[in-house]
């Protein structure tokens, strides 16, 4: 929880550092990317934790998430203040569409391990069934 909080630090320092320096948050694409990238993880993760562990760390997720509502808050700002108009709407619409592509590529790949792991069950139970019908043979003719 703590790294992802971490990559989502430095990547909104390099939009801030991008902004400051051009003027345009434009510049910082690739950073823009690693943020929502850092807040997803981070929100996957949490969704996804350890009933039993969930009070040990209730607080840091918490605030964890707290400041990455007050960096989207910021984020916000800048791009309404420094980008073109339609900017944010057009992140948040950017944001929602490669999320649902993640996804789709998690369940292919998901799928595809799953076809896999069919092949070779499917390929062992063939050798072991060749094997028990040739020991038979060997057997029931010697």
């Amino acid at each position: 929880m703590l790294a992802e909080l971490a990559a989502a630090n430095a990547a909104f320092a390099v939009i801030k550092q991008a902004v400051t320096n051009a003027g345009d948050v434009a510049r910082a694409g690739s950073a823009l990317t690693s943020f929502a990238t850092a807040k997803e993880d981070l929100e996957k993760k949490l969704r996804g934790k350890n009933k039993a562990a969930a009070n040990q760390s209730d607080l840091e997720a918490f605030l964890a998430l707290e400041q990455i509502k007050q960096y989207e808050k910021d984020l916000k700002e800048i791009m309404i203040y420094t980008g073109r108009p339609g900017l944010w709407a057009d992140w948040q619409g950017f944001q929602a569409e490669a999320r649902k592509e993640r996804r789709e590529a998690e369940l292919r790949a998901e799928r595809r391990k799953e076809f896999i792991t069919e092949i070779v069950i499917g390929f062992l139970a063939t050798i072991i069934f060749i094997g028990i019908v040739g020991t038979a043979v060997y057997v029931l003719r010697g």
